[in-house]
């Protein structure tokens, strides 16, 4: 299902509001992008599979050493080349369409940011210097990336981050809500510890608390914190999760090296996060988790489900595709790691790596996390473990 078949009433008043023209064009690319997706890619894994690797095998006299070598031939072809360049074009026209509509009504944005008596609250830090691998690359070619900010009291950036979040999954995350994988963090929680109240929650990375939100409507009497990088993004964030009547405590932090106190949390936990730090970072992030959690506390991190090992030759340049035409300089390096091995090697027990079915209805007793992945948005990869 795409955006386009999707309820178009905003969800909450901080979700920018669309005129005819700017919804139908957003709709298009959203269209756009299903077309792509499953009309045309399919196509590149047969070029590969019925042109490229069998005039490489002949040329060669030997089968390709690896998918780099073969993304190499595949670079080269007219069709290869007429995909990549449309793909990308897409992902510059989502976030073009939703930036016109964000900024036509930016100061009306800014004014419903101004929340009197908030339930949570916020904190932002003047001096926050962004994580070099944050800062280097506008990643999934979002102008400004995360932390842009370009007036006082900005919200722009999680404006737009919000609204081109449906485009970009294309309405199989929840719709405009696109809470799926806050849900699917909540079901792999009570499967593993269906007896467990967490008291005190950290969502880590928490963008504008699309999961943040989600997690916080099972846990009502838990005190719910979130960090992220972007001053902006974390205002909206704030905003958002107040118009929607929930008190949650937004700061501006990192990951790394937070300023929480030590045996802190219950339970801290990220979605999507990790594919876009670094190798030397990952380590960081868990000895931070570790101290801040109680003795007993539960780490979670959820991922893409595309790691390498269980991809085949096209499915691994279809993922090389998002490090350098998408900017994701870390897709690659996170979907290589063993990050059971990580979590292990960070002292945490009972850790568990699999995939976890995407949901948005969370029950006890499912028994849905497996070793195999049942493909994107049908299951996310998940790591935990406990202190």
């Amino acid at each position: 299902m795409t955006i386009a078949k999707t309820n178009l009433a905003e969800p909450h008043p901080m979700m920018p509001k669309v005129n005819h023209d700017e919804i139908s064009e957003q709709m298009f690319v959203s269209d756009l992008k299903t077309f792509i997706g499953r009309e045309l890619e399919p196509g590149q894994a047969n070029l590969m599979t019925n042109k490229v690797i069998p005039e490489m095998t002949k040329s060669k006299g030997r089968s390709p050493a690896n998918h780099i070598e073969v993304r190499g031939e595949m670079e080269k072809d007219i069709d290869y080349q007429a995909w990549a360049t449309l793909t990308r074009t897409a992902q510059e026209m989502m976030w073009d369409s939703v930036a016109t509509c964000v900024d036509r009504q930016l100061d009306k944005l800014v004014d419903k940011s101004d929340v009197k008596n908030p339930k949570g609250s916020l904190t932002v830090d003047p001096n926050f210097v962004v994580p070099r691998y944050i800062d280097a690359f506008d990643i999934h070619c979002m102008p400004g990336n995360y932390h842009a900010v370009t007036r006082e009291n900005d919200v722009r950036q999680g404006a737009v981050f919000d609204r081109a979040a449906a485009i970009y999954h294309m309405g199989r995350n929840g719709g405009y809500m696109n809470d799926v994988r806050g849900h699917t963090v909540v079901s792999h929680f009570i499967e593993r510890w269906p007896d467990a109240k967490p008291t005190r929650i950290l969502d880590i990375g928490c963008t504008v608390g699309h999961s943040t939100v989600a997690v916080s409507e099972y846990f009502p009497e838990a005190e719910m914190h979130a960090i992220d990088v972007g001053a902006g993004l974390l205002r909206y964030a704030w905003a958002r999760a107040e118009h929607l009547g929930v008190g949650i405590h937004f700061s501006q932090q990192n990951a790394e090296a937070t300023n929480c106190p030590d045996n802190h949390f219950d339970l801290v936990y990220s979605s999507t996060v990790l594919h876009e730090t670094s190798h030397a970072a990952l380590p960081r992030i868990m000895a931070e988790c570790k101290r801040i959690l109680k003795p007993g506390g539960i780490m979670l991190h959820l991922e893409v489900p595309g790691h390498y090992s269980q991809l085949d030759t096209w499915g691994r340049i279809r993922g090389d595709f998002e490090i350098f035409y998408n900017n994701e300089p870390f897709w690659r390096g996170a979907l290589t790691t063993d990050f059971k091995k990580l979590v292990e090697d960070a002292g945490f027990k009972d850790v568990r790596a699999g995939y976890q079915d995407a949901t948005s209805r969370p029950q006890k007793g499912t028994q849905a996390f497996r070793d195999k992945s049942k493909g994107v948005h049908a299951s996310w990869f998940i790591v935990s473990g406990t202190k």
